[in-house]
C-alpha cells in the first residue's frame, strides 16, 4: 500500500495542498493533480483495483468554484479505497479534452468523473454534480 501511495505521489506531483479543507485540524487533501496525459492510462489502469474520481474544474469560473467548495465539503471524500484527482482546465486544456475522448463523456466544466474497470460509469456537470454517488459506486 505504501508503495502505490509514494508512486501515486511522484507521478501526480504530490496531493495538492492548496485544496486542504480549512477545519480545525488541517486535514491532507485527497485530491492529486492531473498535469501530463500520460496520468490517463495510469487512471485507467488505477480504477481496476481502485474507484477513480475525477474533478475537471474551471478555476476562472464562478459557478464552477460554487461547486468545487461544495464539493470539497462533503464527508464522501474520506474512503482510503477511492482515489480523487484534480485537473484546472485552464491550465490543462488538452488534457481535458484527451479524458473526455478517452472515458467517452461529453467535456464539460464543472464535471465530475468516476471512473471504475477503466470505464467512465458516472459523471455529471455543473448543479447535477453529487459526492454521495461515490458511495453507489464503491459497491
Amino acid at each position: 500500500m505504501y508503495q502505490k501511495m509514494s508512486f501515486l505521489n511522484r507521478f501526480f506531483s504530490g496531493k495538492d495542498q492548496s485544496k486542504t479543507s480549512t477545519n480545525e485540524q488541517q486535514k491532507p487533501s485527497p485530491w492529486f493533480t492531473i498535469t501530463k496525459p500520460e496520468q490517463i492510462n495510469y487512471l485507467k489502469e488505477l480504477s481496476k483495483q481502485n474507484l477513480v474520481v475525477i474533478f475537471k474544474h474551471s478555476t476562472r469560473c464562478g459557478i464552477s468554484s460554487m461547486v468545487w467548495n461544495r464539493f470539497q465539503k462533503n464527508k464522501y471524500l474520506e474512503h482510503e479505497d477511492v482515489k480523487f484527482f484534480y485537473i484546472d482546465l485552464l491550465s490543462y486544456r488538452d488534457i481535458s479534452t484527451e479524458i473526455a475522448h478517452e472515458f467517452q463523456v461529453l467535456h464539460q466544466s464543472p464535471q465530475l468523473l468516476i471512473i471504475k474497470e477503466g470505464k467512465a460509469v458516472y459523471h455529471a456537470s455543473h448543479s447535477a454534480i453529487d459526492a454521495s454517488v461515490i458511495e453507489e459506486f464503491k459497491k
